[in-house]
């Protein structure tokens, strides 16, 4: 094995690791050594300096099949698994979201690597909503605990129509062009870990049995659960880096905050299981077939 350095970034979220050519292929022990590091920290940082597309996917493949690159969004040009995460095709990812969670198995990891960089702002925020869920009291946890939340792509997002440009409006009803909802339990059990965490986030809905506006106020109490500080890392990017996050137990949002500033990113994410909750119960697709997306990791 490589000589692996893990140095942690904050307390609850997030580790640098050193010693690991991620250019190369990795041996076994190496990458138990890392997905150990994952389920411990939840997103790792790399170098990522002199890998390209076809590099950031051998790499993702260490932890699994690959997704495409999305549902319902195009991919990189000769890289069907590789989503551009690109300024100018919209800021549709500035909210708190876990990739994809409005089909039935949502990605277990996620990997974004840094090909342009804005010369300020642009960060990546990633939180842990393990530690959200250990932040609850108790009678809230236990409630938390019993909850289901239906989760889709296609909702009210709030903004005026007359906000909407013709680019805006034609990414949305691509976003929307196949229509998914799925129901997962709001307190997701890590398949891996045992641990639980709040598994909402942007596309989670409506609690199941409530009305909209009851559901509204339940998300948005867990979800400040989720987002306090001390559960965030926030990744200021460099060029040539990679971070990889546990999907099952982080949500994540990009910051806005560098103007018109160019700035992308590629995703490449392997594919994941079906959540379950606290007593076994797996989730349910109400709409939507996302076959042509993503396996279902064993």
């Amino acid at each position: 094995m490589t000589d692996l350095r893990i140095q942690k970034i904050t307390a609850n979220i997030g580790a640098r690791v050193s010693g690991a050519d991620i250019t190369r292929p990795l041996d076994e022990e190496t990458v138990a050594a890392l997905r150990e590091a994952l389920n411990v920290h939840k997103a790792l940082a790399f170098d990522a300096e002199g890998l390209d597309d076809e590099g950031q996917q051998a790499f993702a493949r260490h932890f699994g099949d690959l997704t495409t690159a999305h549902p319902t969004v195009g991919a990189v040009e000769g890289a069907p698994n590789v989503l551009p995460v690109d300024s100018e095709r919209g800021r549709a990812a500035n909210h708190w979201h876990t990739d994809v969670t409005f089909v039935l198995n949502p990605p277990q990891a996620s990997t974004l690597r840094s090909i342009t960089v804005p010369p300020y702002g642009g960060e990546t925020l990633i939180a842990s909503s393990a530690a959200a869920y250990r932040d609850l009291p108790e009678p809230l946890r236990r409630f938390a605990d019993t909850l289901w939340a239906e989760h889709t792509n296609d909702y009210d997002y709030a903004v005026p129509d007359e906000e909407i440009d013709e680019e805006q409006a034609a990414q949305r009803a691509q976003f929307t062009s196949i229509k998914y909802r799925t129901v997962h339990p709001v307190v997701r059990v890590h398949p891996l870990t045992g641990e639980r965490g709040l598994f909402v986030g942007g596309f989670a809905q409506r609690i199941v049995g409530l009305s909209p506006g009851e559901s509204r106020k339940i998300l948005d109490l867990l979800q400040a659960y989720v987002t306090r500080p001390e559960n965030i890392l926030r990744w200021r990017w460099s060029e040539n880096e990679l971070v990889l996050f546990d999907n099952r137990i982080t949500q994540h949002y990009a910051v806005d905050n560098y103007d018109r500033a160019p700035r992308r990113l590629h995703r490449v994410t392997v594919a994941g299981d079906v959540p379950v909750g606290i007593e076994g119960k797996e989730s349910y697709t109400i709409e939507g077939d996302a076959s042509h997306y993503t396996s279902v990791s064993g």
